[in-house]
């Protein structure tokens, strides 16, 4: 029997599906997080053989103690995945102490965590990308600017979900990010591309092929919903733009992903970009080695009539997709709300109006919340029209 760590498996609420689909292929199930046991779903106590509960996951040593307890008891630790990009550098670091034979370890990770060096792999995949350059003082970034032109668009070199990014539209907002930003962090500039955030979403075996993939179309960019307190609205197509599958799986393939989900955004520009492309090309944004955020699985799940939880699942133990994916499509929409704004329509309205099509609502996880809202609605839909109709419906305030 292979064992398989899951670290923090009890986030998001969902996430006991990964253990559920392992269980159900013969896995024996290992969780580390710092949720008490008795505080677990049942769905989640029913799918694991053991469970080790930190003080805090932030405590490295704790993760330590916990893995050699687990190889210890069972011997060979065989997986160990967290699926979520908070742990990944420690998901890393711990397959390399303990040396578990399948996953990404520290030296690979880098390529997949630095904006700046994750273009190489994009650019190899076949992919167009943007101008950079990384800051280090006022002149590089005017110098840049000499080349490209404002807007610029200034990010750290490593991190997610929007934090800590700049547009910048002039030299006073120039000023302004490096009297205000942190000290410790590398940042990289970028050209401003204009355009709408589009993503290859899915699944891919230990040769990097892709055995399942979805796309995911995101109208208002994350940085606009965190910067501008927007309600995040996005959805899942029916099928995959053909031009995205192809440079999807070229990348895949050139950042040599093995048995794991990966989640690669893209531009889909709406205007020309110098040197870079034509409007409607596709330009590459950043990767994400690891299932979408938030409940984004579970929205692919409805749009493809799949559960990719046991997708993953089977690809750990067989190395290959099991489902059929050949079932109805429909495009699944997520429209997201905060606390403390009115809305035009109630929860009621919606659920009466909507009891047909709706597959999911609740509340995201107050870390999340900031990037993707407060309250949550997903619905399984048949046209582009019922698409924006329903985000009228839900988004609408007063």
């Amino acid at each position: 029997m292979q064992n398989f760590v899951l670290i923090s498996p009890n986030f998001p609420d969902t996430y006991y599906m990964f253990a559920e689909a392992l269980k159900i292929n013969g896995f024996r199930v290992l969780g580390v997080g710092d949720c008490p046991y008795e505080r677990l779903s049942w769905e989640l106590k029913s799918c694991l053989d053991d469970y080790y509960c930190c003080s805090s996951l932030e405590n490295f040593e704790e993760q330590k103690n916990a893995v050699q307890l687990f190889t210890d008891r069972y011997g060979q630790i065989d997986y160990l995945e967290s699926n979520n990009e908070y742990w990944l550098s420690r998901d890393a670091e711990l397959r390399q102490i303990f040396n578990i034979p399948n996953g990404v370890r520290p030296e690979e990770l880098k390529y997949w965590q630095h904006k700046s060096l994750m273009k190489e792999y994009y650019r190899k995949g076949g992919a167009r990308v943007a101008d950079f350059v990384m800051v280090s003082d006022k002149k590089s970034v005017l110098d840049f600017v000499d080349k490209v032109g404002y807007p610029i668009f200034i990010k750290p070199d490593i991190g997610v979900g929007a934090a800590g990014d700049y547009k910048i539209n002039n030299e006073e907002e120039l000023d302004n990010f490096f009297a205000t930003k942190e000290p410790w962090i590398t940042y990289i500039c970028e050209q401003f591309l204009f355009g709408d955030i589009i993503s290859f979403d899915g699944i891919c075996d230990s040769n990097s092929n892709v055995v399942f993939c979805a796309s995911n179309f995101f109208p208002p960019s994350v940085a606009e919903v965190v910067k501008e307190g927007k309600d995040l609205f996005y959805y899942t197509l029916k099928k995959v733009p053909s031009d995205l599958l192809e440079i999807g799986q070229n990348v895949v393939k050139a950042f040599g992903v093995k048995k794991r989900f990966f989640h690669l955004e893209f531009f889909r520009l709406s205007k020309a970009a110098k040197n870079v492309g034509r409007k409607g090309d596709i330009v590459a944004l950043e990767t994400n080695m690891r299932p979408a955020g938030g409940f984004t699985p579970d929205l692919i799940n409805f749009s493809q009539s799949v559960n990719c939880y046991q997708i993953w699942a089977d690809v750990m133990a067989f190395d290959e997709n099991k489902q059929d994916l050949n079932m109805t499509k429909y495009y699944a929409a997520c429209a997201s709300r905060r606390n403390g704004v009115w809305y035009q329509h109630s929860d009621s309205e919606i659920f009466a109006k909507y009891r047909n099509q709706l597959s999911a609502d609740g509340y995201y996880p107050h870390v999340l919340s900031g990037a993707m809202g407060d309250r949550f609605f997903m619905a399984k839909l048949n046209t582009i029209n019922e698409v924006e109709e329903f985000r009228e419906f839900v988004e609408s305030r007063l």
